[in-house]
């Protein structure tokens, strides 16, 4: 458990500490650092983006640019999300665990509502950042105006990029037609880039929910005609990756990449679809999108901030998706009221290089069940103790009545 420190114990603490569902301090503005050192923040959440989708994590595509982010950056081997879309974007935004929120599925989406819960964008928005989110927005009920973003594009509906699947996508609360010929994915792309030339001169949080991989899985404008199903999900893949590119050119062209962290992870594990191709070092992953398994949950995690992450670094700490919230909220220096109760824990820490509090355990929960995980096993809200030493290929079930103390100790505490 962990609880938000000021920012005057930060220092002496390594980075901010929460407890779970214990009111949150906040820190008094005579206690914050220098506002120069708040970075510009983009947060790429991929779609159905496991760790076998990228070159970096043992996937078998070509994914130079994102590689090029872990080159320069640190990336985090052991960061857990909700093993499916509405409820893992829901706690990456509150900070919060799917039981607290009532949002623990897709069919839950109206679960949530502003009145009772508060996700970052307004945390950073009353630090100073202008905000903006541009991709999905379907599985939390209302729009991202109403839960805080300044700006936002979204778009109707899952791989559904091109005229004759959709028609139409909302900027801002306003309606724009979809013209003949024109690719979504690349639309969005150009207000994410317009986004950062237009706040270049003040902090900006940039959420970025992109369109790759989710099905189906159609052409890109870079596609061959008649190319094949195998062939289409390594182009997505591609143009995924040169999007990513992209952002970081935008950067450098507005002399901004020192002063940007850019973070790149995945809402949940590989669909069904991909499953064969997203290979782990040539060999098969346990589990797939909406499973408790470590293919459902388990999804890559790049931080780059030119200058502060340490480059080419791996790092091993426990990480879950509640985690994103209070990283943000102290990089960003913002004040958090006393009833904001969080379930979240920084990892800014180990952003900049240090050692921090690393979490002892993660927890994820999808539509009633749960699993609690440490360093080396996981108990399901089922009882049954799983060995993942072998992981993310193999999760060894544990006899219940096992003479190993090792596993008994952990049984325990998990």
């Amino acid at each position: 458990m962990f609880r938000f420190a000021t920012a005057s114990l930060m220092s002496a603490l390594l980075g901010a500490i929460f407890l779970v569902a214990t009111p949150v301090r906040g820190a008094g503005s005579a206690d914050l650092p220098r506002a120069g050192t708040r970075p510009n923040i983009i947060l790429i959440l991929s779609d159905d983006v496991g760790l076998g989708d990228i070159h970096c994590t043992g996937g078998p595509f070509k994914t130079p640019h994102i590689d090029a982010l872990a080159a320069g950056g640190t990336r985090f081997e052991y960061c857990y999300a909700t093993p499916l879309c509405g409820p893992s974007r829901c706690e990456l935004l509150t900070g919060r665990y799917p039981f607290r929120t009532g949002l623990n599925s897709n069919r839950s989406k109206n679960a949530v509502d502003p009145s009772r819960e508060t996700m970052i964008p307004t945390v950073l928005s009353k630090a100073g950042y202008a905000t903006a989110s541009v991709g999905k927005w379907g599985q939390i009920c209302l729009g991202p105006g109403e839960w805080g973003f300044d700006k936002y594009l979204k778009f109707p509906g899952s791989g559904r990029y091109w005229r004759d699947q959709t028609t139409h996508y909302n900027v801002n609360g306003q309606m724009h037609e979809l013209p003949e010929g024109k690719y979504l994915p690349d639309i969005m792309q150009q207000f994410a880039l317009r986004f950062i030339a237009q706040h270049k001169d003040q902090p900006f949080f940039l959420y970025y929910p992109m369109s790759q991989m989710h099905g189906p899985i159609v052409r890109t404008p870079e596609s061959k005609p008649g190319a094949s199903k195998n062939r289409l999900y390594v182009d997505n893949i591609e143009y995924m990756d040169k999007l990513v590119g992209e952002l970081t050119d935008e950067l450098d062209k507005q002399h901004l990449r020192e002063k940007t962290l850019v973070l790149f992870t995945g809402d949940n594990g590989t669909a069904r679809f991909g499953v064969e191709r997203a290979t782990v070092d040539g060999r098969p992953i346990s589990g797939m999108k909406n499973t408790m398994l470590e293919g459902g949950s388990r999804v890559p995690l790049i931080a780059n901030w030119p200058g502060v992450t340490p480059a080419g670094k791996v790092n091993h700490d426990l990480i879950d998706f509640s985690d994103f919230f209070a990283t943000l909220a102290e990089l960003g220096q913002a004040k958090l009221t006393a009833d904001l109760k969080l379930d979240s824990h920084s990892f800014a820490p180990q952003i900049r290089s240090e050692k921090g509090t690393p979490r002892e355990w993660v927890f994820v929960e999808l539509d009633g069940k749960s699993y609690a995980r440490d360093a080396r096993y996981k108990l399901t809200d089922g009882g049954e103790l799983f060995d993942l030493v072998e992981a993310p290929f193999k999760e060894t079930l544990i006899a219940i009545d096992t003479k190993d103390e090792g596993a008994a100790a952990a049984r325990k505490k998990l």
